[in-house]
This record gives structure tokens, sequence and C-alpha cells, in this order.
């Protein structure tokens, strides 16, 4: 059970708070490892070319050393087309654009999937990345079909968009569910219709209002009633308990309202983007790699089993909102994301070439408590760690 900790955060006269729009300074070492770790990775990814089925999308390891595949409909699906993506942007090698329209043929269909809260995962990645990259106006279709897809699960009453279906609660709303609203503040801004990025804004103000304990840790699931919107309860599923700070869950609040503050400017995102920072970089049990604990409050600590999937989401996040803060917060930020980027591209986490299933890192955690994907690589690490060295190079000066 976590002890209910309270982190002092300086706040920054709000003239300060605007957008620098500022880059750290290059680290040169990190910058010759971010290259050969992303050309390591685009060897990898060539390798599971080769290996995955034609059919499915790779999403882990199973327990007997197998990979582990999916189909369109897990929301894992949209994550290994949208590496592809990112390792043609580096590479300009073919192969990788060709890779990514195959799959991504896979997952087309998903544009109609109104039983997901995860459309953003599962299309946005892949189909925004591929509109990014090749300009090409056919993906804007397919987004926005997404987008009004994920539009039907919102509850004004409730003012959240539901994650789940299944389990005996009412109205379930995860916190990886900021994740999302990045593709609806898109849609806005495409088809001119303030409806999609106005259910995201609320979702995130409902959230940022119920999810979010005093110390900026999250709860991993809140229950709404769906007539009154009351909140019946803050549980978790894939945490240590309803109580605990569930690493890959603070890595989603903080990459969320990060995109948020990118997408409407409002300084009520960055702030709690800020403030979710100072949680983590804070935290006593941040390990000295800064690869996290599973779970912060871990009863094994500091044996327990580390989340590189975390590492990776909150990396890219830092970086990007070091661009956002006054110099000195934003120095502290990039330089955490050095250090946790340091750490995934050492041998501790980084796989070995044509090993790991071809998977780029080792040792992150999908769902303890159910023992699922346990200590073993996850599609979206490897995403969100290639996008954060891709912004690494980028922004670095």
């Amino acid at each position: 059970m976590r002890k209910n900790l309270f982190f002092t955060v300086l706040l920054v006269p709000a003239s300060l708070m605007q957008s620098y729009a500022q880059a750290g300074k290059a680290d040169k070492a990190l910058l010759a490892k971010a290259d050969a770790t992303l050309q390591f990775a685009a060897r990898q990814y060539k390798l599971m070319m080769t290996h995955v089925p034609d059919t499915v999308l790779p999403r882990s390891t199973s327990k007997d050393g197998s990979l582990m595949t999916s189909n369109s409909s897990w929301w894992t699906s949209g994550f290994y087309p949208g590496t592809n993506w990112y390792l043609f942007e580096y590479t300009k090698d073919p192969a990788f654009k060709n890779e990514a329209l195959k799959r991504m043929a896979l997952v087309k269909k998903e544009q109609y999937n109104t039983n997901t809260h995860d459309l953003g995962f599962m299309m946005y990645c892949p189909f925004g990345n591929a509109l990014r990259i090749t300009k090409d106006t056919v993906y804007k279709a397919i987004l926005l079909t997404s987008a009004r897809s994920l539009s039907t699960r919102f509850n004004p009453t409730v003012g959240c968009i539901k994650s789940w279906d299944h389990g005996t609660w009412k109205f379930p709303v995860i916190i990886d569910n900021m994740m999302n609203l990045e593709l609806l503040n898109w849609a806005t801004r495409e088809s001119g219709d303030k409806r999609f990025a106005d259910i995201a804004r609320i979702h995130a103000n409902t959230t940022m209002k119920h999810h979010f304990r005093p110390d900026y840790s999250s709860y991993h699931v809140v229950d709404y009633d769906p007539a009154t919107g009351a909140v019946n309860e803050r549980k978790t599923h894939q945490g240590l308990a309803d109580s605990s700070a569930w690493a890959r869950g603070q890595a989603w609040g903080l990459y969320g309202y990060t995109l948020m503050y990118r997408d409407t400017k409002d300084k009520a995102y960055l702030e709690q983007a800020r403030h979710i920072a100072d949680f983590i970089l804070n935290n006593p049990h941040m390990p000295a790699d800064l690869v996290p604990y599973w779970d912060y409050d871990a009863p094994d600590i500091p044996n327990a089993l580390r989340d590189v999937s975390a590492a990776s989401v909150a990396a890219s996040a830092l970086l990007e909102l070091s661009r956002y803060t006054n110099k000195a917060d934003g120095k502290r930020y990039w330089n955490v994301a050095e250090k946790m980027l340091t750490s995934l591209c050492s041998p501790a986490y980084l796989a070995k070439e044509g090993e790991n299933n071809n998977f780029i890192l080792m040792h992150s955690v999908g769902h303890l408590p159910a023992k699922s994907e346990v200590d073993v690589p996850l599609t979206y690490a490897d995403y969100y760690f290639v996008e954060a060295l891709l912004r690494y190079k980028q922004w670095a000066k």
C-alpha cells in the first residue's frame, strides 16, 4: 500500500508558463548512442518482418518464449505499423513503409470499432504517422471515421469516454484513455467540427478532477454512475493495489496532459503535466537508472520488476514537456529524459540482435496481477522508445 506522500512543487508565475519551443543541450555521447540504437532497431524489425505471420500483429513474448501476436482488434495493434513508420522516417528504407502499409491493411477496419476506447493507439499511431510522413490524404477519411467511432463512447453526463465494456463496473474510465484524445484534437483541426476537441477537453478535465490524489499520483480506474456522473469507486486493474501508483499509469497521465497542452495551449494541462512529472521525478522509489519499478509501491523494491514501457512513455513525454516550461524546469525534464534513454540504450534493457523475438527492448510488465506479459518485450515499449530517440535527435541542439 502506498504512503500518503505529498511532494511540494515550486509554482512558476503564469507569465513564465509559455511555450518556449526550446530544445535541450545535446549530449554527444547519447546522440551517437541514439543513432546506433535506431540502426539496431531497424535491423531487429527487418528480422521481425520475416517472422510475423501475415494475418496478425506482434504483441509480446509468450510464456514458452515464442512470439505472442494479436489480431487487429487488440488495443496494441497499431504500434507495430506505427514503429515501422518511425523507422522509415529515420532510415528512408522503403521496406519499413511497405511493412507498415501491409499491417495497416489489417487494422484499417477498426476505424468502425465502437467497442473500444483505444482507437487513438490503434489508428492514430499508424495512420496519423502515415499522413504526417507521406502527406497522402487518403488517411484523413480513415482517421475521421475513427474519431467518430471513438466519440460514440462519450457520455456527457459523466464527462468522459467509457473505457471498457467488461467487468462489473458501470462506466469505467482508465488513465490510459488520456492517450486517445490526440485523435480527437486532430479531428477538430482537420474537419472544423469542434465537437471532437470538446469531448477531449471535457474528458481531460473530468479525469483531472477525479483520477488524481493530492500528490498527483493517479488511480488506474475510476468507475462512474452513467446516470448521474457520480464517482462510484476508484480502483486498480493492472497495478498493485487501489491506492498504489502503477508506473505506466503515471506515464500515460504525463504524456496525455502534455499532448493536451500542445493541442490546446490551456495552462491547466501544462500545470497538470508538470505536477505528474514532479511526482515521478521526486518519487523516493525511483531507481537510480530512472527505469521505474512496475508499481512505485511494489512491496519487494528494490527487487521488484522494472517496467521499461513506463520509462519509454515517460522519456518521450518529458522531452516534449521540456519545451513548454521555464528554462530551469525544461532543463530538469530534459536531463531526466536523457538519463532514462541512456539506461534504455544499455545492455540492461536493450535486446541482443536476433534475440527477444526481434523486439527492441526487454523487461516490460504488462499486467502483473493477472500474470500476463510479465518481464517481456512489449510492442508499445518499442514504439515510444523509438519515438523518444527520434525526438531527442530532432530537438537536441
